[in-house]
């Protein structure tokens, strides 16, 4: 039986495995991120990929926007509440056209005789 702690796929003296077998590592950017609570974020980029890189990162951390300028962060995004159907309904429609509409829905149903 093997031993426990042995390590599957290599061999006595194989040195380490890396960068020998993988090639050289492409070259690399790194650019720095400041999010609204000073997180510092340093996200690479390939140097050869002829992109430029984001102005905005999102932070891992708390999920904000982060910029390039550690003195102005972008502000992070207002969170509007939960609205209901009734709520954005309130918003389009007046009391008064509220009103119109439901004694319209009533003489139809009373003109069909459902409701008297």
């Amino acid at each position: 039986m093997a031993s426990g702690n042995a390590i599957r796929g290599s061999r006595v003296g194989a040195g380490p495995m890396g960068e020998a077998e993988r090639g050289d590592s492409a070259p690399r950017l790194r650019i720095t991120y400041w999010c609204a609570n000073g997180h510092e974020t340093n996200p690479s980029f390939s140097e050869e990929a002829g992109v430029q890189p984001p102005e905005i990162w999102d932070c891992p951390r708390c999920g904000f926007p982060a910029g390039q300028d550690k003195n102005n962060p972008p502000s992070p995004p207002r969170n509007e509440p939960y609205k209901t159907h009734l709520a954005y309904v309130k918003e389009r429609r007046s009391d008064a056209d509220g009103e119109a509409i439901l004694q319209e829905a009533l003489d139809a149903l009373r003109s069909r005789r459902i409701i008297r």
